[in-house]
């Protein structure tokens, strides 16, 4: 049996083990926990959380914290701007994973996962409330976390340029938890939002 080729010119990614090379964004004001998988090659390479520029993160947050009648929205965009942006609103920012195997920045294609230790963050500031940024990071959480952290978090559509499937409108009202810790959350059994106390 011939084994089939690359095609002349095409490229074929490999897995790598990637440990997580990003020191966690947390201060004694921060009051939610915001974990992603782990950080995207162009994060990575800039050194900061949700970098991308396809990523929505960034512009969605900035709708959610929007000043009443602030025109137009200011986006944080340099590393600094959205470290600084994401303490003044009490977040903190982080990742499930330590380390894994994974290719480029697809999560389905996470493999040998080994987890983040929370309790740096959980001991240090008030977290009301711990969010995931998608399935895969929520499904990992939920298997290799939540049995040392005994909370459950609240899965959130991933804002990967790759999920288009949820408009910005509706990403927007999903993260609105993020700006209230004090209502009440209703699971799904996959542990996505049913409703809010805002």
């Amino acid at each position: 049996m011939n084994r089939a080729t690359p095609a002349r010119g095409s490229s074929v990614r490999a897995s790598t083990r990637v440990v997580h090379p990003l020191e966690p964004v947390f201060d004694g004001a921060s009051r939610v926990l915001v974990l992603g998988t782990m950080p995207s090659p162009r994060s990575r390479a800039e050194g900061f959380y949700y970098m991308h520029p396809g990523n929505r993160f960034w512009q969605v947050l900035a709708e959610v914290f929007r000043p009443d009648g602030q025109e137009p929205v200011r986006v944080p965009v340099s590393a600094a701007e959205r470290r600084a942006f994401a303490l003044a609103h009490g977040i903190a920012l982080w990742d499930v994973l330590a380390s894994c195997v994974i290719t480029g920045a697809d999560d389905a294609s996470i493999r040998e996962p080994v987890a983040n230790d929370l309790s740096r963050i959980l001991r240090a500031a008030p977290i009301a409330r711990i969010a995931t940024t998608g399935q895969t990071a929520h499904r990992l959480y939920t298997r290799l976390c939540l049995p040392q952290t005994g909370r459950e978090a609240v899965c959130l559509p991933s804002p990967s340029g790759a999920n288009r499937s949820v408009s910005m409108s509706n990403m927007v009202e999903a993260y609105a938890c993020l700006r209230d810790t004090s209502g009440e959350i209703l699971y799904h059994s996959i542990g996505q939002i049913k409703g809010t106390g805002r």
